[in-house]
């Protein structure tokens, strides 16, 4: 398989005002799984804060023949003090009034937006194509022909906006929020 990705950043910690170092690696493992039926990607996305992991997440996709990404959902644990605390935010296609979402159009065009998550009352992401032709520089490289979205979460009020960039070839390289960003730093 491939190696993981690795994402480097910060954050401002929204209690102390402190600006803390954030990781996220993500890796594709060796096997599938099968979601609402469908057999489908793992991805495994381990958050750090400050050096601690705070999560870690399977994440299940699909490629459709057309090119689209579909998103099946996540398992999720959440971690306080290194011990598991909950599953907040997990979700998965097929159960209950869930569907898949869309990660990535197969043929994005500007403007178009994109439900990432449909799961009612629990996740329900998503992006706008804000850019098609972005040149984005992380520690890992210079990318151009890069695609930029702004994500929302409606359930969040006030609504927060988040940025990212995907490049051809790699995929997400940079992500920027109102508390920080995240780069690509190995792949």
């Amino acid at each position: 398989g491939l190696g993981p990705k690795v994402f480097e950043g910060e954050e401002t910690d929204p209690e102390t005002g402190e600006v803390v170092p954030i990781r996220l690696e993500s890796t594709v493992l060796p096997e599938t799984d099968t979601v609402a039926g469908v057999e489908v990607l793992v991805l495994r996305e381990d958050d750090y804060v400050d050096g601690e992991l705070v999560e870690t997440a399977l994440d299940y996709f699909a490629q459709h023949r057309d090119g689209s990404v579909y998103y099946f959902g996540e398992r999720v644990d959440n971690f306080e003090n290194g011990e598991l605390a909950d599953h907040d935010g997990s979700w998965l296609a097929g159960e209950g009034d869930n569907l898949q979402g869309v990660i990535m159009p197969g043929d994005p065009v500007l403007g178009q937006i994109f439900k990432q998550e449909q799961a009612p009352g629990v996740a329900e992401d998503e992006a706008k194509v804000v850019a098609l032709n972005e040149a984005v520089t992380t520690p890992s490289g210079s990318f151009d022909g890069c695609l930029k979205t702004e994500d929302s979460n409606p359930l969040e009020e006030p609504v927060v906006i988040e940025f990212k960039f995907y490049c051809p070839g790699v995929g997400l390289v940079r992500e920027e929020f109102p508390e920080g960003h995240l780069d690509l730093v190995s792949y």
